[in-house]
């Protein structure tokens, strides 16, 4: 039974295989957004560090995104 399920009725490499090539696709995909969300991430906290103490304060206060930004990088 479980030979019938790998064989797929002589179409279980191409089927397989798809989901192989489809599940590493996505992985490359889900590691490069990733990584630029945190690069982006990064330059934010870069820029709120470059505003006055009181020009940060209003921004953390007004941005709930910025503020974990800064809080994760700060840590």
């Amino acid at each position: 039974m479980i030979k019938d399920l790998i064989m797929m009725n002589g179409y279980g490499f191409y089927v397989w295989f798809s989901f192989g090539i489809t599940i590493l696709a996505c992985g490359f995909l889900y590691y490069k957004t990733f990584k630029k969300l945190k690069k982006y991430e990064k330059e934010l906290a870069c820029k709120i560090l470059e505003l006055s103490d009181a020009e940060r304060e209003i921004e953390l206060k007004k941005s709930k995104v910025a503020n974990q930004v800064f809080l994760n990088y700060n840590k």
